[in-house]
């Protein structure tokens, strides 16, 4: 077995490990709330993460690991081919898929014109202007989704954000923030409904108990679907970009 250490930290290592399945990219993370070792598959990453309690030595990690060599090779060769933000590529915007389009003197910006995502200026700016319209668009169909729903059970969210997850599509805490992952904009709009109804019956119930259940399916005619959707769909979303 040969380990390539990349890149090293106190609390977070990567390193590329051939396994008996062949070579993996393996991230090393420690946890203080960890009470044992756990494996589990980054699809955003393209990696299998390790998390080790505070003083578990990496060894104890590193049996699990080859113990679930095949384990670990059959699910990163099942996860979608990565799609890159570049001049020709198709994304989704709310389930609809847009190419991007390269238009070097059009309008400044990113702007959507007759189905396409229609980039400005030097073509590397792509990836970094599509991935910032995309947040922006998340945010503006999102937000006001999330707020308008809230009303609806005579509630209203402390704050509403947008992050990058990699395991959850939508959050909500005791304090009533409520966070949901920005690749959501590229999913349909039943799925996006789904999820923000999802969160919102957080703000009453903060549990997934019938009452819960119920509340969702008032907020939304879109569960069974948009699960569905998620389930077949969703790990592609976190390959993107």
């Amino acid at each position: 077995m040969c380990v390539v250490i990349l890149r090293a930290m106190d609390n977070d290592s990567f390193e590329l490990v051939t396994l008996p399945g062949g070579p993996a990219p393996v991230r090393w993370r420690r946890s203080k709330r960890a009470r044992r070792v756990s494996l589990r598959i980054d699809p955003k990453g393209g990696s299998v993460i390790v998390t080790l309690p505070q003083r578990t030595a990496r060894a104890t990690g590193m049996a699990l690991l080859v113990n679930h060599a095949q384990w670990v090779a059959d699910r990163l060769l099942a996860l979608p081919q990565r799609v890159t933000f570049e001049d020709g590529v198709t994304v989704s915007l709310c389930g609809v898929p847009h190419p991007i389009r390269h238009v070097a003197q059009g309008r400044a910006g990113v702007q959507v014109e007759q189905g396409e995502i229609c980039v400005s200026g030097d073509a590397d700016f792509i990836p970094r202007r599509v991935s910032d319209f995309l947040r922006a668009e998340a945010k503006r169909v999102l937000v006001p989704q999330a707020i308008a729903k809230a009303a609806l059970i005579g509630a209203r969210p402390t704050r509403v954000s947008l992050k990058d997850t990699s395991s959850r599509w939508g959050s909500c805490t005791a304090s009533g923030n409520l966070a949901f992952s920005w690749r959501l904009v590229m999913a349909p709009s039943c799925v996006q409904d789904y999820v923000v109804a999802h969160e919102v019956a957080h703000l009453a119930h903060m549990n997934h108990s019938d009452r819960f259940w119920s509340l969702v399916d008032d907020l939304t005619p879109h569960t069974k679907p948009a699960m569905a959707w998620l389930r077949s769909e969703g790990l592609q979303l976190l390959r993107v970009g």
